[in-house]
């Protein structure tokens, strides 16, 4: 803004003003002369306006911002009103710049441009909003008649260059939007120049999508400690114990011994300090909120980056019987056994199959390896299955691979394997309900042991295989959600249906002799 811009009725006063502070904008974002919000007051239908100045996390990210930002958060840190502000601030002050948020719906995005956006244009001193009068404005975004700047809120933002770009909560938009993920990876992120500066924030929502995957290779980079370029992505992490107000007073809070040495182990990992006052809030807000849930607590107020996608349980179909597994420590480095070993397979209707491996010993069901790929042929995971050099009991094939047809010779599934020379292969018969099939899984999980290393990944699937979210009702259905985790899942399922059907014996079967010495399950 050049001083002969100005407005004819600014004082003399309000000229020095701008002369000695709207040059600088750190200054203009945290002073709290400039920029208001709204925040809620102590009774829920209770709206306060407050002067807008950053908290300490805030401050933190202004300061280390690069032009690529991944921000893993607690809930409610207020980053959204920061680069809202941070935004509008950019566009009064830049001409011919493009700056977008992307919300999660369209509801959420005009929320957020009403009470951030607008708001804190429309309550600026009024001789400084004269200095930057609107051309154009909508229910989403603002063009500024001075500059040719604008600021829009929406779910997408492909078209042209987008010179600054906030993704608020993309975690949830890949948990239940994973199209507009897609958009936003794919066109909203490309659109933003090397020059211009990208922001991507969200609690975690489980192992699995754009935004675990990036923020996994954030945390790679900065442990490495490599120098970043222009468009790698810089790890913002802020637990809840960063945030100034997640603490109260300790009265009446009961802190376990259990609850202290979590807290202890946090301080050494992070190296900080977890007041009492903090340890009370945590003990309080996962009682009241959660109703005690620990899994909850570390996806929406995690306390290091490993724990924020450490179990992500909405809408997870074997959440509970994954969680008991882990207290119980049946998930553990399993030996194999000179026993045989029974295959269970899901070949998905695309190119993607799945195998797990089992030894059964006594009534436990021990799982030691699991395979998957996709885009191959059946020559593949025959060799696959030479290379184990395995044992074999049974080998058993979901129903579709009865009758499935994949090439010119007629042949189903189950056929082409064994023209390979693979033998013992049942068909597992087709359930009617799935969910019948998934509550029979839930049971056999409570005597099943799987190796945490060979089945890793295995493992991912398991945890992450979800109900499918309803976009119109707003809420999880009734059925299953058919993605990467999908064929790990059901060939898991396959085993399950298999044990209750009493398709899974070993004949003759002695006292197993174990490859090593010692009590396997501590050895």
């Amino acid at each position: 803004m050049m001083m002969n811009d100005l407005p004819q009725n600014v004082t003399p006063e309000q000229v020095e003003f701008i002369k000695s502070k709207l040059s600088d904008p750190y200054w203009r974002l945290t002073s709290g002369e400039i920029y208001k919000i709204i925040i809620k007051g102590e009774k829920s239908d209770d709206d306060l306006v407050i002067p807008f100045k950053p908290n300490r996390p805030q401050r933190r990210f202004i300061k280390r911002m690069h032009h690529r930002n991944l921000i893993l958060k607690a809930r409610q840190m207020g980053f959204t009103t920061l680069i809202a502000i941070m935004w509008l601030d950019h566009a009064q002050y830049n001409p011919n710049s493009r700056c977008a948020i992307i919300a999660q719906d369209k509801p959420a995005a005009e929320m957020i441009f009403r009470d951030k956006v607008k708001f804190a244009y429309e309550n600026q001193p009024e001789f400084i909003r004269a200095m930057f009068p609107l051309k154009e404005e909508n229910k989403t975004e603002i063009v500024f008649e001075h500059n040719n700047s604008s600021v829009r809120v929406a779910t997408s933002a492909r078209s042209g260059t987008t010179h600054r770009l906030h993704v608020s909560e993309f975690g949830k938009i890949c948990a239940k939007y994973p199209l507009k993920a897609r958009e936003v990876i794919t066109g909203s992120i490309p659109s933003v120049p090397a020059s211009g500066i990208a922001i991507i924030e969200s609690t975690a929502e489980g192992q699995e999508g754009a935004f675990y995957e990036m923020t996994m290779e954030a945390l790679k980079l900065l442990d490495e400690g490599r120098d970043l370029g222009d468009k790698d992505w810089l790890i913002h992490f802020f637990a809840w114990w960063h945030a100034p107000d997640y603490q109260m007073a300790p009265s009446g809070i009961f802190i376990s011994d259990k609850d202290n040495a979590y807290f202890d182990g946090v301080e050494a990992i992070m190296r900080t300090t977890i007041t009492i006052y903090q340890r009370a809030w945590y003990v309080a807000t996962r009682k009241a909120d959660f109703a005690g849930s620990d899994e909850m607590m570390w996806q929406e107020y995690p306390s290091t980056p490993a724990e924020a996608f450490q179990q992500s349980t909405e809408g997870c179909y074997y959440a509970q019987q994954m969680t008991s597994m882990r207290k119980q420590g049946r998930l553990l480095k399993i030996p194999k056994l000179d026993l045989p070993v029974f295959t269970f397979w899901d070949i998905g209707n695309s190119d993607g199959c799945a195998i797990w491996f089992m030894q059964m010993v006594g009534m436990e069901y021990r799982f030691i390896d699991y395979y998957e790929q996709h885009g191959e042929t059946i020559a593949h995971y025959y060799k696959i299955l030479q290379d184990k050099n395995y044992i074999w009991g049974k080998h058993l094939f979901p129903h579709d691979a009865a009758h499935e047809r994949l090439s010119d010779d007629n042949k189903s599934i189950a056929d082409m394997f064994a023209d390979k020379g693979l033998r013992n292969i049942e068909i597992v018969p087709r359930i009617d309900n799935i969910n019948d099939g998934i509550q029979q899984t839930r049971e056999a999980m409570q005597e099943v042991y799987i190796d945490i290393e060979s089945c890793a990944l295995g493992i991912k699937r398991l945890d992450n295989y979800k109900k499918k979210w309803n976009e119109r009702q707003g809420r999880w259905s009734n059925e299953p959600n058919h993605d990467i985790n999908s064929e790990g899942a059901d060939s898991f399922r396959g085993f399950a249906q298999a044990k209750a059907l009493g398709m899974i014996k070993v004949a003759g079967q002695n006292r197993p002799k174990p490859r090593r010495s010692g009590n396997w399950r501590t050895a």
